[in-house]
């Protein structure tokens, strides 16, 4: 008769984090980051809320590194628009972009996030702060990448803001002229 023996594997507190991060991202998804408790957050993870605070000091800086894992997202998305466009013209370049983030925020914990961040951004510092490194990041990236001006650039963001409020409303899916004015030309 042989003994099996069996190995258990510990996880470093980085890849625990990462673990953190990830189930994060759909607890801040569906209740926002007021409406989010790290006890939720934990029990969801399989940890306890000590353990939590050890790998993060407090609600704010969970908050904010999702913030930032998600700004990550965006960016991989960008990179993956530039790297189809048709032409090296920052108007290909953009207009491949925008294409690309159309299609990423049809993830819905992506998008939920983005917007309970802006809004908790209004009241939360250290949110704030995380926001606007993440702008910071992509719109020098997409500047970077492109070549485009600062009209161009902010074009892209600003499409980027509308596409967000059709897809939350749903407007793409109306068939009446309010919606079909605000979705011309967002579908990829």
């Amino acid at each position: 008769m042989s003994l099996t023996t069996r190995t258990r594997t510990l996880s470093t507190a980085e890849d625990r984090r990462e673990d953190v991060l990830s189930t994060a991202i759909g607890a801040f998804a569906a209740r926002g980051y007021f409406g989010t408790t790290t006890v939720e957050v934990a029990k969801r993870a399989g940890i306890s809320q000590a353990y939590l605070y050890r790998l993060f000091p407090d609600k704010e800086s969970l908050f904010a590194a999702v913030v930032e894992r998600c700004f990550e997202r965006f960016r991989e998305s960008l990179s993956e628009g530039a790297a189809t466009a048709e032409g090296s013209s920052p108007e290909a370049v953009l207009s491949a972009m925008a294409g690309a983030y159309v299609l990423l925020i049809r993830d819905q914990e992506l998008l939920l996030v983005q917007l309970h961040a802006q809004c908790a951004a209004v009241s939360v510092p250290e949110i704030r702060q995380a926001v606007q490194r993440g702008y910071a990041r992509l719109v020098e990236y997409a500047r970077s990448v492109s070549g485009g001006s600062q009209a161009q650039v902010q074009e892209l963001f600003a499409r980027g803001a509308l596409c967000n409020a059709v897809v939350t409303m749903g407007a793409e899916q109306v068939d009446a002229p309010w919606a079909r004015t605000l979705s011309a030309g967002l579908r990829p």
